[in-house]
């Protein structure tokens, strides 16, 4: 009987020693996932800094800087406007005298709706 119970300690301690060993693997298994996690998040953030920068190498060689573009079309614009404005100040005499014409020239005239009774 003796032999019994310490056949029963012997396997409840060696029970005891394995639980002991699964959760120690399982600590190291979430610890080492933990790790390859991390690691996996440096990778892909150091490869979106080196896409980004390639990015702005690419759109730098292509576009120039955006101060560069805002200034090109900033020039684009007034450019554009002091045409506009030599238009109008080519035109503006007739238009005015078109208009004064048109306005001046009235013709008195009964209304097709007006009866005379």
């Amino acid at each position: 009987m003796a032999s019994q119970t310490q056949g029963i300690q012997q396997l409840l301690a060696a029970e005891k020693r394995a639980a002991e060993k699964v959760s120690e693997a399982r600590k190291r298994k979430a610890k080492r996932l933990k790790q390859a996690k991390e690691e996996a998040q440096d990778e892909v953030e150091k490869y979106r800094q080196e896409r980004e920068r390639q990015f702005k190498d690419f759109e730098a060689k292509h576009m120039g800087t955006r101060e560069g573009v805002a200034a090109k079309i900033d020039a684009e614009t007034r450019v554009k406007i002091d045409e506009m404005n030599k238009l109008v100040q080519m035109q503006q005499e007739t238009v005015i005298t078109d208009i004064l014409n048109l306005v001046y020239d009235i013709k008195p005239e009964l209304h097709v709706n007006y009866r005379l009774e």
